[in-house]
């Protein structure tokens, strides 16, 4: 299996991701790989970690998320692995729900999120964003 981390999708990837015919509830989870220190596009913080700029995200980011239905179910460090193997674990995990895709299209068209989505960028080193529908289990 071949995972590559990446920091945002292609115009073919998220055309193809919003226009699913799937448009109901959604959780993305959030595999997150922090760059070991921040790259600020104005050279902005130096020796600022990429954990502590996405950190700066997150915490800005939960109102946009309200805002359009949706909230943080969890987030937290990666700790360990028991089962597989990867070259390198994530730094950490977040899970994300969505009323659907258009909450989240609509998320990131907003002034409000565009102007966090610099810390997002400068802390990823990439991550992987997996969409999965909320369920009462397996």
């Amino acid at each position: 299996m071949d995972v590559r981390n990446e920091v945002f999708p292609g115009p073919d990837k998220a055309q193809a991701f919003f226009a699913d015919a799937d448009h109901g509830p959604m959780v993305m989870v959030n595999l997150l790989k922090f760059r070991d220190v921040a790259e600020y596009p104005d050279g902005r913080d130096p020796g600022l970690s990429g954990r502590e700029a996405y950190n700066r995200y997150g915490a800005a980011v939960v109102a946009c998320l309200e805002a359009v239905g949706g909230h943080v179910v969890f987030s937290g460090p990666v700790s360990g692995i028991l089962l597989g193997d990867v070259a390198e674990l994530w730094d950490a995990v977040a899970l994300a729900y969505y009323p659907g895709p258009q909450a989240m299209m609509a998320m990131v068209a907003t002034p409000e999120y565009q102007a966090i989505e610099v810390h997002r960028y400068a802390g990823l080193a990439g991550q992987l964003n997996i969409r999965t529908k909320p369920g009462t289990g397996l």
